[in-house]
């Protein structure tokens, strides 16, 4: 495997490599799947109902796979941290280029504050003291002093897990992402075991002759959101142990994105099996809730909830690792201040990438609640323009004379196809939820504070 180009590969000291196809898949999954399976189940289901939620989140893991190609390609042929920062070098000017990778930043960066204040919204699911002593209110949102310090503590937690080396970071990642996996084979396997089947219908959430298109279009557009991560493997493609298998990381890409979409597919249909669904979003309740109350167990809840628990932990530390490699990339390339390509001489890890990012996590947690879904909808648009890029890229890259290896350009140009449609999903006013006043104001805070940086650079 040939290093990353660029005359900034030369500097020491390097990141370090020790990553192998478990810990890739660790990442690309454990990247993906967080905590919105509990915690915004009555979200989905109120969009599309159990066959439009289903029916979306199944069809948007089949319109990624032509995307999840276009990136085994790239990093195959340019394993660089900054991935599409790098794929785009040559192609677009710099300011292109760096505005994609600025917005894919935001696309990773903007998980962290979600699962920092979803950490006290799990807790206090188990602990409903934790909704004391009230500090202020966001957008109708109380933010609760207890809840607020718990996702700052898991800020610092994460923080600290990354600075101290990528190897530490990829065994936690592993424990937490196998240790969901075997809690969801349980009770999803009690979901369908005794769950009942009328209680699909009616299986989507609108009604008339467009109601299941638009069932299945309203879950569709969040699912970017919440499948980012296979592409994620690509930002910590550096860190693979020395002689590793480049192929390898389209594998771990794939078998992501299968078993990312089997397991919303599935956890849906669980929920919804044992659970009128109506009933579930009127009442506002989450995955843990619609469980102990269809069993009258409090024990299968709350083995849910450590279920969650661990989701949100590895959905944390993967969209940080990838959030703070893409930051160093960019400080490598000049692109912004050279700081932020600074390597801590002992861990390997970029240590004031990491110190940004966990400063700019702390500033969006102090929202509240208040950011769960608009955030939901601002990831989707930036992941949308990350994706396009990549595909773009590769493009026109295997369009170049003697262009190695083959690329089946068909794939490419529908995962291009599928980037774009998530992008105007997002932008135009006449699709149903498309960008609000808070969405846009989230994005255009981020673009501006990007030009911040370049001005700076």
């Amino acid at each position: 495997m040939r290093p990353p180009s660029g005359a900034f590969q030369m500097s020491s000291p390097h990141l370090h490599r020790s990553l192998t196809t478990v810990e890739y898949f660790s990442f690309g999954f454990g990247t993906m799947i967080g905590v919105g399976w509990v915690i915004v189940m009555d979200d989905w289901l109120g969009r599309g109902g159990p066959a439009g939620a289903a029916l979306g989140y199944l069809l948007g893991g089949l319109l990624l796979l032509p995307i999840a190609y276009a990136y085994s390609r790239l990093v195959r042929q340019i394993p660089d941290a900054g991935a599409e920062i790098a794929y785009c070098e040559g192609l677009f000017p710099p300011l292109l280029s760096f505005a994609t990778g600025w917005i894919m930043v935001l696309a990773y960066l903007i998980v962290c504050p979600w699962e920092a204040v979803a950490i006290g919204n799990l807790l206090a699911r188990i602990l409903p003291q934790l909704n004391s002593v009230p500090l202020y209110q966001v957008a109708g949102q109380t933010i609760y002093a207890p809840r607020l310090v718990a996702g700052l503590l898991l800020t610092l937690l994460i923080a600290a897990l990354n600075y101290r080396g990528i190897r530490l970071s990829g065994r936690f990642q592993n424990w937490t992402t196998f240790g969901l996996l075997a809690i969801f084979v349980v009770f999803v396997a009690l979901g369908l075991a005794r769950g009942d089947a009328s209680r699909l219908a009616p299986g989507f959430a609108h009604e008339g002759g467009f109601g299941a298109a638009l069932s299945i279009l309203l879950v569709l557009q969040i699912v970017p959101y919440f499948m980012i991560g296979f592409e994620s493997i690509a930002k910590s493609s550096e860190e693979s142990r020395v002689g590793y298998d480049p192929r390898g990381f389209g594998r771990a890409m794939f078998l992501a994105v299968a078993v990312g979409t089997s397991f919303y597919v599935l956890v849906i249909v669980a929920v919804s099996l044992v659970f009128p669904w109506q009933e579930l979003v009127a009442g506002r309740l989450g995955t843990e809730a619609a469980f102990e109350r269809a069993f009258g167990s409090r024990i299968i809840a709350q083995a849910i909830l450590l279920a969650a628990f661990l989701s949100l932990l590895k959905v944390f530390n993967g969209n940080f690792v990838a959030a703070t490699r893409l930051a160093f990339a960019i400080g490598r390339r000049g692109l912004v201040h050279p700081a932020l390509a600074r390597l801590h001489p002992t861990y390997g890890t970029p240590r004031v990438a990491i110190l940004l990012m966990s400063g700019l996590t702390v500033a969006a947690a102090l929202l509240g609640d208040a950011v769960l879904i608009p955030v939901t909808e601002v990831g989707s648009l930036a992941v949308g323009f990350g994706w396009l890029s990549a595909c773009v890229s590769l493009w026109m890259r295997q369009r170049r004379p003697g262009s190695q290896p083959a690329v089946r350009l068909s794939v490419v140009g529908l995962g291009a196809a599928v980037s774009l449609a998530i992008i105007l999903m997002k932008l135009i006013p006449a699709v149903p939820g498309s960008f609000g006043a808070a969405e846009w104001a989230a994005f255009a805070g981020w673009c501006a504070l990007g030009l911040l940086f370049w001005s700076r650079r």
